[in-house]
């Protein structure tokens, strides 16, 4: 049987730190506990396929690894692996009893310093960026390659890699990425692969492979003002996803810095880190893993959506930023938003129609009706009657409606997202 964790350590009692405050956060592969001045991370019993946590062997083994890798970035940052045991008085952190579980125990980084507070307050500066690409360029020098990794940047290995996102998230189709936007990522993704065969082996032999992070974005980076930057989090459970092309992990974080409307800084950090480790070539693939790293940012959205465990709050959320991650996906692979207009006599069934082709196609629907009301202070639900072409339908303020819907339209095209315009417009 599983244990919830969450609720299992709420108290202070079962820290050895009797920390005067706990926040627990639950992925779909984790529990992790902010104390005052540590975190404990506890791995779920979960089967993905890609990652197995099921029995306490495994959980004990993937925690000592994640030690191991996380301190060749971060040496002293990662605290140790302690044991969870349950005792006459309940279950703890540490102590004689059972064992039952083990959890990674780490310092807590200061909230202050997260790249992703940071870039939510456009706090990230060129400076950051610098502080990243040294350590990245100096971390991927003395990392593994060769024999055992360079395996791992070859087509069969990216084959399999995208083939299985594609397959993970098939039943999402509908729910979080529209049926075209599916189809056409992976008609892109197989197309590059096998007309660039030469690309990816020429990046074996000019030993570009490396044992890298493999979840190299703003969430696990963070900042000691801006005189040391420490990147933890690293994918202890899988090498395949923690090895492979340099441009994978740099497409990541530059991925990422687009997801947070930061471009400039997206371009600045793939200028920095050719001009300091010399790549050039990275350009020319760095489009393909830019798709293939939102995609997986993507399907780990959906995941959590799917948990059942997790706080439905936290599940919606999850599901928005699973549709902004693959939009984004969208576009790295050539995709471009398409506007519907959709109109008519009023009564036809514009808004029928409009409403179903946006659950198909999840376009965001733009309704005139709604718009309108929404200009006049006017609740959707309300019925709202005029004269013929007086008040709220008299035709300037129609006008004043399709410029509100033109800009709420190219608010979200920006954004890489399809859709509809439902007006009469005559």
């Amino acid at each position: 049987m599983s244990l919830d964790w969450s609720k299992i350590l709420s108290s202070s009692d079962a820290f050895p730190e009797s920390p005067s405050s706990i926040k627990a956060i639950q992925t779909h592969i984790s529990y992790v506990f902010v104390l005052d001045d540590v975190v404990y991370k506890i791995k779920k019993p979960v089967d993905f396929g890609f990652l197995d946590f099921t029995t306490l062997e495994k959980r004990k083994h993937f925690c000592e690894k994640e030690l191991e890798l996380n301190r060749r970035l971060c040496p002293d940052l990662y605290l140790g692996v302690e044991p969870i045991v349950k005792t006459p008085q309940g279950y703890q952190i540490g102590g004689e009893g059972e064992v039952v579980d083990y959890a990674v125990k780490m310092k807590r980084m200061p909230e202050e310093g997260m790249m992703s507070n940071l870039l939510r307050k456009n706090s990230i500066t060129e400076r950051h960026i610098d502080l990243i690409v040294d350590a990245l360029v100096e971390f991927y020098k003395n990392a593994r390659t060769g024999p055992g990794v360079d395996e791992y940047g070859s087509i069969e290995t990216v084959r399999f890699n995208t083939e299985e996102n594609f397959s993970q998230t098939a039943s999402y189709v509908g729910t979080a990425i529209g049926p075209h936007r599916y189809e056409y990522i992976v008609s892109y993704t197989r197309d590059f692969i096998e007309a660039n065969r030469d690309l990816f082996e020429r990046r074996i032999k000019e030993g570009r492979i490396r044992e890298g992070h493999g979840d190299l974005y703003s969430q696990n980076i963070c900042f000691k003002d801006t005189e040391k930057v420490y990147i933890f989090d690293c994918i202890e459970f899988n090498e395949r996803f923690r090895s492979g092309d340099v441009a994978s992990e740099v497409a990541f974080l530059s991925m990422d810095l687009d997801y947070h409307g930061r471009q400039d800084l997206s371009d600045y950090f793939v200028k920095r880190f050719i001009e300091k480790s010399g790549d050039r070539e990275l350009l020319q693939i760095l489009d393909f893993y830019k798709t293939y790293r939102a995609y997986v940012r993507g399907k780990i959205g959906c995941f959590t959506y799917s948990s059942e465990e997790v706080p439905e709050n936290v599940r919606a959320q999850a599901l928005e930023d699973a549709k902004r991650y693959f939009n984004l996906a969208y576009g790295y692979s050539g995709g471009r938003p398409t506007v519907f207009v959709v109109f008519g006599l009023t009564g036809t069934g514009k808004t029928t129609l409009s409403k179903a082709l946006s659950s198909r196609s999840l376009a965001t629907h733009i309704s005139s009706d709604i718009t309108r009301k929404a200009l006049a202070g006017v609740r959707p639900e309300e019925k709202h009657l005029e004269p013929y072409e007086r008040g709220i339908y008299s035709s300037d303020f129609t006008e004043r409606t399709y410029q509100r819907m033109l800009t709420l339209a190219e608010e979200a095209i920006l954004e890489g997202r399809d859709v509809i315009l439902d007006g009469t417009y005559r």
